[in-house]
């Protein structure tokens, strides 16, 4: 299955969007029914260039009664129902509509209740990361998911940060990188240490994460997080997995009671101290229909990750391959088609394609092109 990822200003006040997407010969659309804030480039809409959702929203309308503490904000740049509207303007043109479903990230939620949000090893907050270790915050995804098929009825599923957030974050302004931490540093600053969390790891954790990042340790020069956690590391990766697993688990069967034969699929990571948009899934799960890999990075790199989701399914599940079509990439059809191929090779046959709406025209006739050299 193709599928395309667009949001719903993409679609909603622009005529000529539904027959354009079906045009690039995909079977279904992503549709963000819940998305994080950004600033997105709209290079075919009518009405505007630019689109700034300066706060993360919640795309079908707000039913006070339907939540408990946590409650998603309406956007103001588009309709209370612009899911709906675009919804039907694909369906219209024979697309199905999968509803694009960001979980744990919502800046707007995490600034309006900090005792709820992922907190690193020396007391720093994450705004942008609800922490599932929370039962509001468990609520509060329990809830988002069932509006939307209450609401939306989608063709499928797709939940994205269904686990932790962590250090990792395309922030306003970012400016981190002149820090030099590694890849071990940033999963050590993404561990939460929340007031929920804390308590779950063994007492020195903290202690040792701080001097592990401040370079104190005896041997600082770590390749992994178990080198820099030592005899912790078992405990803490446990409890680092089980508040993802707790979460999905949740969801997964709230879903199944409403929707007992709705596709579902998951933005995953088979690495066990995954954070963010890609929860952590070292041991797969059967209730899912689809396991997506991120795959923005260099193919040779991607495609172990998508060969190791594989290996984590069972007869009746497929893999994802999440597809980058925009920069770094280039514009070029024969590498685009190179790249899925890899995929497909890894094991991928399900491919999610980023981004339809914020593709420039050579861009969409780029992956129009891949997409039917590799079919």
């Amino acid at each position: 299955m193709n599928i395309a990822y667009v949001y719903p200003w993409d679609v909603v006040g622009d005529p000529s969007a539904p027959d354009r997407l079906a045009a690039l010969g995909v079977d279904a659309i992503a549709l963000a029914a819940s998305y994080h804030s950004t600033r997105a480039a709209t290079p075919y809409h009518p009405s505007h260039r630019v689109l700034d959702a300066p706060y993360p929203a919640f795309y079908l309308p707000v039913r006070p009664s339907a939540w408990s503490r946590l409650l998603p904000a309406s956007p103001t740049w588009t309709p209370a129902d612009a899911f709906l509207q675009a919804r039907d303007a694909l369906k219209a043109v024979g697309l199905q509509v999968h509803a694009w479903t960001v979980l744990t990230h919502n800046s707007r939620l995490g600034a309006a209740n900090p005792d709820l949000i992922v907190r690193n090893a020396f007391g720093d907050p994450y705004p942008y990361a609800l922490c599932p270790a929370h039962d509001d915050v468990l609520d509060y995804c329990d809830h988002l998911v069932r509006e939307i098929l209450t609401l939306a009825a989608p063709d499928g599923l797709i939940l994205e940060a269904c686990g932790p957030m962590g250090f990792s974050h395309q922030s306003v302004h970012e400016k981190t990188l002149g820090a030099d931490w590694t890849a071990v540093d940033s999963d050590l600053l993404s561990l939460c240490f929340c007031a929920s969390c804390a308590p779950r790891y063994p007492e020195p954790t903290g202690a040792r994460v701080r001097a592990a990042l401040d370079r104190t340790l005896p041997t600082s020069d770590f390749l992994t997080v178990e080198e820099a956690l030592g005899p912790l590391a078992d405990e803490v990766r446990t409890t680092r997995v089980a508040l993802s697993t707790t979460l999905r688990r949740r969801l997964l069967t709230t879903i199944r009671e409403i929707a007992p034969n709705i596709p579902i699929a998951l933005h995953a990571n088979p690495d066990p101290w995954a954070t963010g948009a890609f929860a952590a899934l070292p041991s797969g799960d059967p209730a899912a229909d689809v396991l997506i890999a991120s795959c923005w990075g260099d193919p040779s790199q991607d495609a172990p990750r998508l060969t190791h989701l594989t290996t984590l399914t069972t007869p009746t599940q497929r893999v994802g391959a999440y597809v980058l079509a925009l920069p770094p990439r280039p514009a070029d059809a024969s590498i685009l088609a190179d790249h899925i191929r890899t995929y497909a090779k890894a094991g991928a046959s399900d491919f999610h394609l980023y981004h339809a709406g914020l593709a420039s025209p050579t861009r969409l006739e780029a992956l129009t092109e891949a997409l039917r050299q590799f079919a």
